[in-house]
C-alpha cells in the first residue's frame, strides 16, 4: 500500500518561500513510470497542478508557477519537496502531494491520473 505524508507550515509570510515535504511510503519514488506530483486547491476554486518530479528525476512544472516553482527529491529519504517563492495571499490553498501515472504525461490536469494522495496540507499565506 502507497502513502503520502505531506508536511510542512501552515502559516506563511507574504513575498517568503513556503516549501512542503512529503514522505512516500510503500514505493520507491524511482520506479519507473510514477510522477510524484504538488496539486494544490484554493478555496473555492478547483485543483491546480503545480508540477512534478517523474521516477528518473526529471522535472515538469506548470508554466503559471514555472518561475517561481523548483521541485527535488531525496530519494534515501523516499521524499521530494516543493518551493514556492514570493508567495501572496492568492497562494493560500490547500496544498496535496499525489502520484501520478502515465496517464498524466498528455495533460497533468488530468487528476483521474493520479492513484494515491496525500491528506493535503492546509497552507496560509498572510502577514
Amino acid at each position: 500500500q502507497v502513502h503520502l505524508q505531506g508536511s510542512g507550515p501552515g502559516l506563511v509570510k507574504p513575498s517568503q518561500t513556503l516549501s512542503l515535504t512529503c514522505i512516500v511510503s510503500g514505493e520507491p519514488i524511482t520506479t519507473n513510470h510514477y510522477y510524484w506530483t504538488w496539486i494544490r486547491q484554493p478555496p473555492g476554486k478547483g485543483l491546480e497542478w503545480i508540477g512534478y518530479i517523474a521516477y528518473s528525476g526529471s522535472t515538469y512544472y506548470n508554466p503559471s508557477f514555472k518561475s517561481r516553482t523548483s521541485i527535488s527529491r531525496d530519494t534515501f529519504k523516499n521524499q521530494f519537496t516543493l518551493q514556492l517563492s514570493s508567495v501572496t495571499p492568492e497562494d493560500t490553498a490547500v496544498y496535496y502531494c499525489a502520484r501520478g501515472t502515465d496517464a498524466i504525461l498528455s495533460d497533468p490536469g488530468n487528476y483521474e491520473g493520479y492513484d494515491y494522495w496525500g491528506q493535503g496540507t492546509q497552507v496560509t499565506v498572510s502577514s
